[in-house]
C-alpha cells in the first residue's frame, strides 16, 4: 500500500511541473505575441525563461524547440525595446551589446530549428513570423559583418556570414564571402571548410552585373538589378546603360582550396588540389609555383626544376613571377639562380623596389661566411694577411650591394631600415660623407 501511495505522489508531482512548464511557455508565448514590448513584460519574459529552463529538459520535443527559439529571441526583443527608446535611437554601441556573434548564432540555430520543426510537424506556428523576421533582420546582420570586418575581426565577420546563408541558402554570395574572410583571419580549416561547401555546391558566381552613367558625378554606377537601374533611367540623372557578365568564381575557389592544403601542410591532397585547380586555371603561375614548391619541400629538385621552368616560359613578361622565382630559388639556397631572377624582374620593372632590396640582402648574405672565417684567425703574420684578404672580400661584398640599397632609398626613402642598412654600409666602408647625407635624410 505504501508504494502505491509513493507511486502516486511521484505522478501528482510530475503532473504538476509539467502543468508549470505550460503555463510558463505560455507566458513566453503571450508576451512575446505583444505588439510592443513594455521594461515589466522584458523583465516577466527573461525571469520566465530562467525559471523555465531547468523544467523544460525533460520535456517534449515541441516545448524544448520553442523554449530554445523564446530564448534565442530574447536579445532581439530587447534590443528591440531598447533601441525604439527616443534616447536610444543614434546609440549604434548600445546596439552592439545585444548584436553579438554568440547571439546570431543561437539566434539561426533556433530559428532554423523552429522551421525544420514545424515544417515537420505540420503546424506552422512561427514559420511565417521567422520569414519576416529573416528578411527584415538580413541587412541589420549583413552591416554587422561588414563592421567586424572593418574592424579586422574576420573571423567574426565570416561566421555571421555564413550565418545569414544558413537562413537563407539562395543567398550563396554570402557562404562565399565568409570563405574569403575565414581566409584573412586565417582560420585555414574553417575557410577549407566553406570553400569546399561553395564547390559542391558548384558555385560559379557568375551574373550579370547592371551598370548606368551618373551624368552629376562624371561616374558609373552599379545597380543591384535590372529593373533597379531601369527606375533610375527613368529619371534625368542617368544614361548610357551597360551590362557586363562576371567571371565565374569557381576557378579561384578551386585555386584557394589548393593553395589551403599548401599552407595547412597537407601534401597529398594539395597536389590533387593544385593538378584539378590548374585545369580551370591553366596560365596561373601561382599555382605552377605552389606546385614546384611541393615538390622542393620533398627534395624532389627534377620535378621542381621542371616547373619553374614551365612559369618563366609562360610568362616572359611578368616581373612578379620573376621575383617570386627569385625567392623560391633564395629559400632553397640556389644564390645563382635567385640573383638571375631578382635582375630579371628589375629589367621588366626598373621600378621595383623588393627586387632591388631582396637583391641587396643577397649580396650582403655573404658577410656572414667571411665575418665567421675572420673571427676564426688568431694575430700570426700568416693569418693577419688572410684577414686583410677577407676584410677586402668583405668590403667588396658590401660595395655590390650598394647599388641596389641606393635604388630602394630612391625609391621608396619612407623605407628606414633599408636606409639604415646603407648608413651601416657607408660607415663600414669609412663612407662618412654620404652617411651623412642620408642621416639627414631620416631626420626629415
Amino acid at each position: 500500500m505504501k508504494s502505491k501511495v509513493l507511486l502516486l505522489v511521484s505522478s501528482i508531482i510530475l503532473s504538476t511541473t509539467a502543468f508549470a512548464q505550460k503555463e510558463e511557455l505560455k507566458t513566453l508565448k503571450k508576451i512575446y505575441a505583444r505588439e510592443k514590448t513594455s521594461d515589466s513584460d522584458m523583465a516577466e519574459f527573461k525571469a520566465t525563461l530562467t525559471k523555465v529552463e531547468s523544467l523544460v529538459a525533460n520535456s517534449t520535443e515541441d516545448d524544448k524547440v520553442y523554449f530554445a527559439f523564446y530564448k534565442a529571441m530574447a536579445p532581439v526583443l530587447e534590443m528591440n525595446l531598447v533601441m525604439s527608446k527616443p534616447e536610444n535611437l543614434n546609440n549604434p554601441a548600445l546596439l552592439m551589446k545585444y548584436l553579438t556573434v554568440d547571439n546570431v548564432n543561437q539566434l539561426v540555430t533556433n530559428l532554423i530549428a523552429t522551421l525544420d520543426f514545424e515544417k515537420k510537424s505540420g503546424k506552422q506556428v512561427y514559420t511565417k513570423d521567422i520569414e519576416e523576421t529573416i528578411t527584415s533582420f538580413k541587412p541589420m546582420l549583413v552591416n554587422f559583418a561588414i563592421a567586424l570586418a572593418n574592424n579586422s575581426n574576420f573571423k567574426e565577420a565570416a561566421v555571421v556570414l555564413h550565418s545569414i546563408y544558413e537562413l537563407d541558402k539562395k543567398d550563396v554570395e554570402k557562404l562565399y564571402y565568409s570563405a574569403n574572410y575565414a581566409v584573412n583571419s586565417k582560420d585555414y580549416e574553417l575557410a577549407l571548410k566553406y570553400y569546399q561547401e561553395l564547390k559542391a555546391l558548384n558555385y560559379t558566381g557568375a551574373e550579370m552585373a547592371y551598370y548606368a552613367f551618373n551624368k552629376e558625378t562624371q561616374k558609373e554606377d552599379a545597380f543591384n538589378s535590372k529593373a533597379e537601374r531601369d527606375i533610375y533611367l527613368k529619371g534625368t540623372t542617368y544614361e548610357k546603360p551597360r551590362d557586363e557578365k562576371l567571371p565565374s568564381k569557381r576557378p579561384e575557389i578551386i585555386k584557394n582550396i589548393a593553395l589551403i592544403y599548401v599552407e595547412l601542410g597537407k601534401s597529398a591532397e594539395a597536389k590533387a588540389a593544385i593538378q584539378e585547380a590548374r585545369k580551370e586555371n591553366p596560365d596561373d603561375s601561382a599555382l605552377i609555383l605552389s606546385e614546384a614548391d611541393l615538390f622542393l619541400k620533398e627534395k624532389d629538385m627534377v620535378s621542381y626544376k621542371k616547373l619553374i621552368l614551365e612559369a618563366s616560359e609562360k610568362n616572359p613578361n611578368d616581373a612578379i613571377l620573376f621575383f617570386n622565382l627569385g625567392v623560391v630559388s633564395y629559400n632553397n639556397k640556389e644564390i645563382l639562380d635567385a640573383d638571375k631572377f631578382y635582375v630579371k624582374a628589375i629589367e621588366l620593372d626598373p621600378k621595383y623596389v623588393d627586387a632591388y632590396l631582396n637583391l641587396a640582402i643577397l649580396k650582403l648574405d655573404a658577410e656572414k661566411s667571411l665575418i665567421e672565417k675572420m673571427n676564426k684567425l688568431g694575430t700570426s703574420a700568416p693569418e693577419m694577411k688572410k684577414y686583410d684578404v677577407l676584410k677586402k672580400q668583405r668590403e667588396d661584398v658590401y660595395k655590390s650591394a650598394i647599388p641596389y640599397l641606393k635604388k630602394v632609398a630612391e625609391l621608396a626613402p619612407d623605407n628606414i631600415e633599408a636606409i639604415k642598412t646603407l648608413i651601416g654600409v657607408y660607415n663600414a666602408l669609412e663612407m662618412f660623407d654620404e652617411a651623412k647625407v642620408l642621416k639627414a635624410q631620416l631626420k626629415k
